[in-house]
């Protein structure tokens, strides 16, 4: 350590540094979020403040605003902290590697030079005396490890290293340097400086004190107007250091300004510290300093050597911080929740639309087998609101499939399946925004008493409302008909609509097509593209067969009840066990293409052979209408079916029916099982239809009669 013995080496206290956890935060999500493997060097923004505590020194402070926006916006954290007494902004750099080896790798000593470089450019074009602050300069190098929140990083603080060293002539508390007139006018000029919005956070200045004990503080730019004669003159800077030996770390650049850009050998400087916001000459230092100008500084011919490396406890090696033990359970949740998604965007999908899925709302209706798995499924792609629609409770026969559910939830009578999957998924996932709604859907072939009638009534238009104020909604139920009114009150408001259905070995998934009108909850699309399906959808209503077919467009009859006289086998959904999580991804694959596909619900259905060079190039690729696939076979296949204008569920006809009669027509379906097949025509299809095999069959009869004739 230097004292106040004459002829000593200069010796200078390193700055040291200081990371906000919020800093590391914003690292992480800057490098999922925008900068992904890209390892090129970023620009930060470092603070420090004259010291302020007679044992403790200031820091290099990095904050979150170090860092540059996810945004494009241009404004730099420096400026946007202009003007603050309490954050001296310092420019840094930030390599941030992507693996803990390339970490341990990189050149130091070169990364170290290139921002000595800089320092010593600035000197010497002069640029450091129009902004002082560009003598301190700062390197960070960092490795984030984002699974487990452990960051690991090392300062450096480059500084140009004089040879031969400087030599320390003096160095006393400045208030015995100054006399009692001179001290409260140097006070008074460094609070006014210090407190003026424009000088603030300027690091480096003049202190000017004339014979008149009069002290005046000016840029290092009015150096030629301090040269009068009589005029003391300190090179004067904000000392983060508290030691009452030893100037801080920023005097060394200081010194090589100095002199380089001035050629004084003999240099007298202040140490500027404070106390309580104000000046305080009793702990602020003043010295003198005798340097030599090395042999070719003065022509910027060599760059000089450069030290700076931050020691920890003694030792020049990096640093560690782990978060995870810090952090709320549910932000590590939502962070790790999150992780696999924005990684994907990195190399395979940079232009998945992480914002379409975690605002979308999702209606499930049906919470056993297929239920639980989509909706695990949804939240691995970052859905985060969810409604689950059933009226059943947990039996002893579901955990072992259904896995939202436990042995706990199957006692004292079940608890109710809805209920049960959003405490299970919460658990799962704390920042998950999931409901259950126990209710039964209403369905045709299951006529309703007179006194039953209002409470139908009812469910239906909380159906209804429920369907209306989520974007999409999957059908999982385990019967054929209470996927009926789900089905038209969809095509009527145009929601995205996905089915799926199991056998024993083989599976049914399917997107449902827009609805036969258009209606004011359309899909949003890009306008271009929306205006097109407009036209589409319009046509399609002089013929339907140019939409996409629902569920029911393939039948011939109307959906009734098919759970009256069932065996067991036939009352339980017996599937092979894994049918169910193959059929409910692809279920909520086909959510991910659709809200990723220009034309949202109005996307025509592809096949892997109808590849076109638009669909080839979407990351996601074809957005098939429906897959059907066997276990037995380990099979499935894309296909693609266009709406019935007889189809009981969504053909114009029907949706005209409902929004003409409204729950008076619901009532008939469910009451009258052939009402639908009435009105549709499929009545008179089917008599048309057996009216022609009698024909064939009574002139096949002929053609036998005739050849034993012969």
């Amino acid at each position: 350590m230097a004292g106040h013995d004459s002829g000593s080496i200069l010796v200078f206290a390193q700055f040291q540094s200081a990371v906000d956890e919020g800093f590391w935060h914003r690292l992480s999500s800057l490098k999922l979020n925008k900068l992904g493997i890209d390892e090129s060097p970023i620009p930060i923004t470092g603070y420090y403040a004259p010291c302020s505590h007679p044992q403790v020194s200031n820091h290099l402070t990095l904050l979150a605003q170090s860092l540059p926006s996810e945004s494009n916006e241009q404004s730099s954290a420096a400026a946007m902290s202009r003007g603050n007494r309490n954050r001296c902004p310092i420019r840094g750099t930030l390599y941030n590697t992507n693996t803990i080896e390339s970490f341990h790798k990189l050149d130091k000593k070169s990364l170290l030079r290139v921002e000595a470089k800089k320092i010593w450019d600035d000197i010497h074009t002069g640029r450091a005396v129009e902004d002082s602050a560009l003598l301190s300069r700062f390197l960070l190098i960092s490795f984030a490890d984002l699974k487990k929140w452990n960051f690991h990083y090392w300062f450096a603080f480059p500084v140009l290293v004089l040879d031969p060293p400087a030599t320390l002539v003096d160095l006393m508390p400045a208030s015995q340097y100054f006399s009692l007139e001179e001290a409260e006018s140097v006070s008074a000029a460094c609070n006014e400086w210090r407190n003026s919005s424009l000088t603030a956070d300027v690091p480096f200045f003049l202190v000017s004190t004339d014979p008149n004990s009069h002290a005046t503080v000016k840029h290092l730019k009015d150096w030629e107007t301090c040269q009068s004669d009589g005029h003391k003159l300190l090179f004067g800077f904000y000392d983060p250091c508290h030691l009452p030996h030893n100037p801080g770390w920023p005097l060394r650049n200081y010194l090589a300004l100095i002199c380089v850009r001035w050629n004084l050998k003999s240099v007298r400087f202040l140490c500027y510290r404070e106390s309580r916001g104000f000046a305080d000459l009793g702990s602020s230092l003043v010295g003198e300093a005798l340097i030599t100008v090395p042999q070719g500084w003065r022509d910027h011919q060599s760059l000089p050597n450069a030290v700076g490396w931050e020691h920890n406890k003694g030792r020049q090696v990096p640093r560690s911080i782990s978060l995870a033990k810090s952090m709320d359970p549910t932000r590590l949740a939502i962070s790790a929740a999150d992780l696999n998604l924005k990684l994907m965007r990195w190399r395979a999908l940079p232009s998945l639309n992480l914002n379409a899925m975690s605002s979308i709302k999702c209606l499930l209706l049906g919470a056993g087998t297929l239920g639980c798995q989509v909706a695990r499924m949804l939240m691995a792609w970052g859905v985060r609101k969810i409604t689950l629609l059933d009226n059943g409770r947990v039996a002893m026969s579901n955990p072992l499939r259904q896995s939202l559910y436990t042995l706990d939830d199957c006692l004292n009578g079940g608890e109710f399946k809805a209920t049960a999957a959003v405490k299970s998924l919460t658990r799962i996932f704390p920042a998950v925004d999931a409901e259950g709604v126990v209710m039964a859907i209403p369905m045709p072939g299951h006529p309703v008493s007179s006194q039953e009638e209002d409470s139908v009534l009812e469910d239906c238009r909380r159906l209804h409302d429920l369907i209306d104020s989520h974007e999409a909604v999957f059908l999982l139920t385990d019967t054929r008909e209470s996927r009926w009114l789900p089905t038209l009150l969809c095509a009527n408001t145009n929601k995205i609509t996905i089915t799926a259905a199991l056998g024993f070995d083989s599976f049914l998934v399917m997107r449902h097509g827009a609805g036969p009108f258009v209606s004011s909850h359309d899909f949003n699309v890009e306008a271009a593209n929306a205006l097109s399906a407009v036209e589409n959808i319009a046509q399609a209503d002089k013929d339907e067969r140019q939409r996409l077919g629902c569920y029911f467009c393939n039948d011939v009859v109307a959906p009734i009840d098919s759970t009256a006289n069932r065996t067991l086998d036939q009352q339980c959904t017996v599937t092979r066990p894994g049918l169910a999580p193959i059929a409910s991804a692809l279920a909520v694959e086909l959510l991910v293409g659709i809200l990723h596909h220009p034309l949202g619900i109005y996307a025509e259905g592809e096949v892997a052979n109808s590849l076109t060079s638009e669909s080839s190039e979407r990351p996601l690729g074809v957005l098939p209408h429906q897959i059907r696939g066997s276990l037995s076979q380990f099979s499935q296949m894309a296909l693609v079916g266009h709406s019935s204008n007889s189809c009981t569920a969504c053909c114009s006809t029907v949706v005209s029916e409902y929004r003409e009669r409204g729950m008076e027509f619901i009532i008939q379906a469910i009451n009258h099982p052939t009402y639908l097949e009435d009105l549709t025509g499929l009545t008179e299809l089917m008599r048309s239809a057996s009216a022609f095999k009698l024909d064939w069959d009574n002139e096949t009869d002929l053609d036998e009669d005739d050849y034993v004739d012969i």
